[in-house]
């Protein structure tokens, strides 16, 4: 059989830059999609609607699948039940999949979980693959309970079942939270963070892209739980600062005390959120070292400065900022 492998959601952040680390080994890759999603140029594409409805077809002549698809966690989720919204894409669509990918044929599939299927916090030390799961909303429930029933199905059909649970995940094209603090950063808006030193794992995308093509091959990935991080712990306040320097802009960070926050937190009904800002969460990645022999082909530093660049080539604002400097 060809050494082709499949990914869902192949279009996104992290698929792509999987199918691209693949292609460059030489290996065939099947990007399976929504409709009118495109991919990576190299990737052959297999269209569905849902996962609900995939068929073995698409995953036909895969030895390997990633399975990248799924409901994302969102801030402000609108949704009447959001558990089980998740838990619809999450669980039972993981479960699709994987059936699917055995009936054509597959021996692997890898999980893309998340480091919230165990956690929103260590414990005082970081986070151990074997620590016992304690979700703490309906994306790390429905992750969670994906990783159970995957590892069920596996050892009832004899289906490789990999997990790879990745912290907070940054690089080129990153949104969400990550996005929004160069934001901030590159425009100089003072950011109450200068006494936060909780510390946080990270992830770069390369890093975890080669952590699952790692998965994909290695005899001894079967059957394992991964925990994969750039290795390094930074603080909040210390990303901010290395953000700033790669960007060109110091970040204006405000030395307020965290006591403070956390006040100012339970009067505007914020108190998650500052929570997750003021604790930390460290994630001991020495497993998939241990058994892999796996290391982050990039540093936090190298990772951030990538993420920086680009940013910094793409976005008006910051460029509109270094023009009015200089003139």
């Amino acid at each position: 059989m060809t050494d082709r492998v499949a990914i869902t959601g192949a279009n996104g952040f992290v698929g792509r830059a999987l199918s691209r680390m693949l292609l460059q080994q030489g290996r065939e890759v099947t990007g399976i999609v929504r409709p009118q999603a495109t991919c990576e140029p190299g990737v052959q594409t297999a269209h569905i609607a849902s996962l609900d409805s995939i068929t073995p077809e698409a995953f036909r002549n895969t030895t390997a699948v990633v399975h990248l698809a799924a409901r994302v966690h969102v801030m402000r989720d609108a949704t009447a039940d959001p558990l089980a919204a998740f838990c619809a894409t999450n669980v039972e669509g993981t479960l699709a999949a994987a059936e699917a990918a055995r009936q054509a044929g597959a021996t692997r599939f890898i999980f893309a979980s998340s480091i919230k299927a165990l956690a929103e916090l260590d414990p005082g030390r970081p986070l151990k693959e074997t620590d016992a799961r304690n979700p703490p909303d309906p994306y790390g429930l429905s992750k969670a309970e994906a990783e159970i029933k995957l590892l069920e199905y596996g050892a009832r059909t004899g289906l490789e079942i990999v997990i790879v649970r990745p912290p907070l995940v940054y690089g080129p094209n990153v949104r969400a939270n990550f996005l929004s603090l160069m934001n901030a950063i590159s425009k100089g808006i003072p950011l109450p963070i200068g006494s936060v030193t909780a510390q946080r794992s990270l992830c770069y995308v390369d890093n975890l892209a080669s952590a699952l093509v790692e998965c994909t091959m290695h005899p001894r990935a079967a059957g394992q739980i991964f925990h994969v991080t750039d290795g390094d712990d930074p603080s909040v306040a210390g990303l901010a600062r290395a953000l700033g320097r790669h960007l060109g802009r110091p970040a204006r960070l405000l030395p307020v005390p965290v006591d403070l926050l956390r006040i100012t937190a339970r009067l505007t009904g914020k108190t998650a959120q500052i929570d997750r800002l003021t604790g930390s969460l460290r994630v001991d990645s020495t497993h998939i070292r241990d058994v892999l022999g796996w290391r982050p082909p990039v540093s936090l530093d190298a990772g951030l400065a990538a993420t920086a660049n680009w940013y910094l080539a793409t976005h008006p604002v910051r460029k509109k900022l270094k023009s009015s400097n200089n003139g």
